[in-house]
C-alpha cells in the first residue's frame, strides 16, 4: 500500500490492546486501537503525512499549504509542514481546544482562529486558497488523507485477521471512510460501524435521507465530530456504500467513556476520540460473542476538561 510505504518514517504503528473491562462490560472480545499514542496524539498524522508527501511527489508540488480543522488535523499537518519545511495557515474555530492550537503554534504554522464554528473556518481556509496561491488540503475529503486513515484499519485486521466488527468515530468522515475502504479488500466479513454524536450526527441523518443533508449541529464535548461537512465531501458517498451502521451517544456516554478509559486502562482520550469506546459504555451497539476493535482516535483534551470530565464521573 503506497500511503503506508510514505508514512511509515513519520508515524508510529500502534498497538491493539485487548480491554478486559469493555470486554466484561459488553460480553465480547474488545480491543482497543489507541491512535491516541500517534504523533501528533491522533490518527491524524497519518493522513496529513500521506497528503504532504504525496503532493511533494509531483510535478507541480505545492510552495504553501492551507487547511481548516477542529483541531487536530491542524496539528497534524502543522507537524507534517515542519517537517517538509512548507508554510501553512490553519484555520480553527475560536474555541478549539487550546491544546490542540498551542500545538499548532508550536509546530510553526500560522494560525487564524477567528472563526465561531468549524464550517466557518473552513469556508475562510477555501477563499484563502483560492486568494492566496496555497493547496488546501482537506481533514477529511481528500484521497490522500483518507488513504493515509485506511492504515488504521489495515494494522487493525493484519493483528486481528479474525475481527467482526470495527468501530470508528465518524466526524468529517475520513477515518471511518479509510477503515472501510481497508475492510472491504482485506476482510470483507468486518462491519465497519461509524459512531456519531447524537447532537451532531449529519451522516446517520444524511444516509437515511440518500442524501447529504445540512443539519443543526448541537454543542458537544466531541468537538472533533461536531458540525457539517463540506457540501461537496467525497466521503458521503464511501460511508453510504461501505460502512455497515452508523449509531448516535450521548453526552454522558461520552464522559463516562472519557473518565472509563482512564480508570480503567489509563488512556487518555479526548470527546471524539472517545466515541467508539462511548458506543460500548452507553450500549448503543451490542457485541456480545463477537471480537471488536474500538479506535481511540485522539487524546487532545485540555487538562481542566479532562479532569472535570473525571471528577464529575467519580460524583455521579
Amino acid at each position: 500500500m503506497r500511503a503506508r510505504r510514505r508514512i511509515a518514517p513519520y508515524v508510529r504503528r500502534t498497538p491493539l490492546i485487548r480491554s478486559f473491562w469493555l470486554s466484561d462490560l459488553s460480553s465480547g472480545e474488545v480491543w482497543l486501537k489507541p491512535e491516541s499514542l500517534q504523533l501528533a496524539n491522533s490518527f491524524k498524522a497519518r493522513g496529513a503525512f500521506n497528503a504532504v508527501v504525496a503532493r511533494l511527489e509531483r510535478p507541480n508540488a505545492p510552495s504553501r499549504l492551507v487547511t481548516a480543522s477542529a483541531g487536530n488535523h491542524g496539528r497534524a499537518l502543522a507537524a507534517a509542514a515542519e517537517a517538509f519545511k512548507l508554510p501553512l495557515v490553519v484555520f480553527t474555530p475560536s474555541n478549539a481546544p487550546a491544546t490542540k492550537l498551542d500545538a499548532i503554534r508550536r509546530h510553526g504554522a500560522t494560525l487564524r482562529d477567528e472563526a465561531p464554528t468549524y464550517e466557518e473556518a473552513e469556508q475562510l481556509a477555501k477563499r484563502f486558497a483560492a486568494t492566496e496561491g496555497a493547496e488546501f488540503i482537506s481533514p477529511y475529503s481528500d484521497e490522500d488523507v483518507i488513504a493515509g486513515a485506511a492504515t488504521v484499519g489495515i494494522e487493525i485486521l493484519e493483528d486481528m485477521p479474525d475481527a467482526d466488527m470495527i468501530l470508528v468515530p465518524i466526524g468529517g468522515g475520513g477515518l471511518v471512510s479509510g477503515v472501510a475502504i481497508a475492510a472491504t479488500a482485506v476482510a470483507p466479513a468486518c462491519k465497519v460501524v461509524g459512531i456519531e454524536a447524537a447532537v451532531s450526527c449529519a451522516f446517520q441523518t444524511s444516509v437515511r435521507a440518500g442524501h447529504l443533508v445540512e443539519i443543526v449541529p448541537g454543542t458537544t464535548i466531541a468537538d472533533g465530530l461536531g458540525g457539517n461537512p463540506d457540501p461537496e465531501t467525497i466521503t458521503f458517498a464511501l460511508i453510504n456504500d461501505l460502512v455497515g451502521r452508523i449509531e448516535t451517544v450521548t453526552e454522558d456516554d461520552l464522559t463516562a467513556a472519557i473518565a472509563g478509559l482512564v480508570e480503567h486502562e489509563h488512556l487518555v482520550a479526548e470527546g471524539a476520540g472517545a466515541a467508539a469506546v462511548a458506543a460500548l459504555v452507553g450500549g448503543r451497539v451490542v457485541v456480545r460473542g463477537r471480537r471488536v476493535a474500538a479506535i481511540v482516535s485522539g487524546s487532545n483534551i485540555d487538562r481542566a476538561r479532562l479532569v472535570e470530565v473525571v471528577a464529575r464521573s467519580r460524583s455521579g
